[in-house]
């Protein structure tokens, strides 16, 4: 057996009997879902109280993914602890030992975890849609309406992606402590208010999260709209592409530089 594919099975074990990152996902799944069906009996209740500009700016997918944003919190703790949790416990040292080419091991661990990243991505982000778009009754989009399927796919990338740069990060910092302690705060909670502000909108709105909200809309906002972005979807797909490209590629240059 090569020792890639002895590295990637290796790697398919961790994910398989780490507890944490198993329940991560669990709780992703729940997150995400359960909050399609709550915003979307909400805006379900409320669409009549809605004024005609409301109305006109109403995207019934980008509703159902709102929790997708929220959720992805525990999807990014899943790309942290399956990275960084070697370095805290200090199994690196065992696992770089048994596979001593470091760019073998950081690829089989990157991959392996894109892997698991995508497939549950597709599965979360589809079933994120279907509920939300059945509690939204009514006011709710079939995958074929337009732009829906693009929307969800986008969703889907977006879950994957945050995955990878999460992964990246932890690698970085070589841990689990700060990457959590930064990007849930920066990342999920402060730059929903920054994207929104007049004096520092124009960078904020390339944040990851910012850029996923773009992903997921499948009625593009008016321009006149607090939060229109000066990007489409396609392009906010390229610049996560980059965060997350940035991002494997720096922990990589940490690995191979730094001792275990």
């Amino acid at each position: 057996m090569s020792a890639g594919r002895a590295a990637l099975r290796a790697e398919w074990v961790k994910i398989r009997t780490g507890r944490s990152t198993g329940w991560t996902l669990v709780l992703t799944f729940v997150l995400c879902v359960g909050l399609a069906v709550l915003l979307g009996l909400s805006m379900r209740g409320g669409f009549d109280r809605m004024d005609a500009g409301a109305r006109a700016n109403f995207d019934p997918v980008l509703v159902g993914f709102y929790g997708l944003l929220i959720g992805e919190i525990a999807f990014v703790a899943f790309g942290v602890l399956f990275v960084g949790s070697e370095y805290t416990s200090g199994m690196i040292r065992a696992s770089l030992t048994a596979v001593p080419r470091r760019g073998v091991f950081y690829g089989a661990k990157m991959l392996t975890g894109a892997l698991t990243a995508s497939v549950f991505s597709l599965v979360t982000g589809f079933a994120t849609f279907f509920t939300a778009q059945a509690a939204l009754g009514p006011h709710g989009v079939t995958l074929g309406s337009a732009g829906a399927l693009r929307a969800t796919l986008l969703a889907c990338a977006h879950l994957t992606l945050m995955c990878l740069f999460a992964m990246g990060v932890a690698a970085i910092a070589r841990g689990t402590a700060l990457p959590l302690g930064i990007m849930i705060p920066l990342l999920f909670l402060d730059s929903q208010g920054l994207g929104n502000a007049p004096g520092i909108r124009t960078v904020a709105q390339y944040l990851p999260d910012q850029v996923g909200m773009v992903m997921m809309r499948a009625v593009p906002a008016r321009p006149d709209a607090i939060d229109h972005r000066a990007f489409g979807p396609w392009t906010g797909l390229g610049v996560l592409v980059l965060w997350a490209a940035g991002a494997v590629v720096g922990g990589y240059l940490v690995l191979r530089r730094r001792d275990a």
